[in-house]
């Protein structure tokens, strides 16, 4: 099973393109497709990034199509696409909307991937938001929370290394049904448990192996990583491996001449590095970034100086 434990951090990206939300999506790339995709999924994996991640929703409702955009590739469709075009780079979904699929149909998809992956799946899950969206697909949204629960502990065994896998559960059983190919990782591929608000710290600590906060500002993770801990401890999970992740603020490698925002952490790989330092000193195993760029070749630029600038800096210290 892939882990990334602490004390030194992995990176991580969302890829740019596949989701489009105004809170995030640069100007170019929504003239951007397939080619820009390639281009950062294979400098991710030429530079040694952790991961590349890929969100999820079916459909967006008309009234957040505004913010939300309508653009969300599919994270199986688009994750095995640069499966092939890449090496090394684990493949993330970030996060899956699992309580819109019966997990055999989840675990089908996502055991294919990490087969044909050579073993580089992390399967992100998260409860889901978008009410329309669940009632289109005949889902629970109310019960979403404690659907999302049972669906973690019928993915557990549905992509474990039983070719025809049991589970018992009030929405969900199956039993004597068999699903090959199997996924390549032993004993399974990690389940990583998106979501900020206590429920979702709770479900990760208790259900996952690993947390992915969502858009959690750095002064309120250590709270939450302690509370994840003191859960796992009373559990008896603490000696389970387990991955603390946070999101970091917008980056710009070097003094940038256009507008990069003011939250953006720019300037110096010496500056970023001493800016990215109390994530890992805060117990946090990888990190995602997300750099300002005004262009694919940019953005790959970026990615490239990171690597090789800042990130030896944050090892070394």
């Amino acid at each position: 099973m892939l882990t990334f434990p602490p004390g030194q951090l992995a990176y991580g990206i969302q890829l740019p393109v596949q989701s489009q939300s105004t809170l995030y999506a640069e100007p170019w790339e929504a003239a951007a497709g397939p080619a820009e995709l390639l281009a950062v999924a294979r400098a991710a994996d030429r530079n040694g990034y952790a991961y590349i991640g890929c969100c999820d929703h079916v459909a967006v409702p008309r009234r957040l199509a505004g913010t939300m955009s309508t653009v969300w590739y599919d994270p199986v469709a688009t994750l095995s696409f640069l499966a092939a075009a890449t090496e090394r780079v684990a493949l993330l979904s970030h996060v899956a909307v699992v309580g819109l699929r019966h997990p055999l149909v989840t675990a089908k998809q996502y055991a294919t991937l990490d087969h044909l992956s050579a073993g580089r799946l992390v399967l992100g899950v998260g409860a889901g938001h978008l009410r329309e969206e669940f009632d289109a697909l005949g889902a629970d949204f109310r019960a979403r929370g404690a659907v999302l629960d049972e669906t973690l502990d019928a993915l557990k065994a549905a992509l474990g290394e039983e070719e025809f896998p049991a589970f018992t559960g009030d929405r969900y059983s199956f039993a004597g049904l068999g699903q090959r190919p199997r996924p390549a990782q032993r004993p399974r591929p990690p389940l990583w448990v998106g979501g900020s608000s206590p429920p979702a710290v709770r479900r990760a600590a208790l259900r996952g192996d690993g947390w992915l906060p969502q858009g959690d500002p750095r002064d309120a993770l250590p709270p939450k990583i302690e509370r994840i801990h003191r859960l796992r401890e009373s559990a008896g999970l603490a000696d389970k491996p387990f991955t603390v992740g946070a999101i970091a603020e917008p980056l710009h490698v070097g003094r940038p001449t256009w507008d990069v925002g003011r939250r953006t952490l720019r300037g110096t790989p010496e500056s970023l590095a001493d800016a990215l330092r109390p994530y890992r000193d805060m117990g946090v195993g990888q990190l995602q970034l997300r750099f300002r760029a005004r262009s694919a070749a940019e953005l790959v630029d970026q990615l490239t100086l990171f690597m090789a600038e800042v990130a030896p800096r944050l090892a070394d210290a």
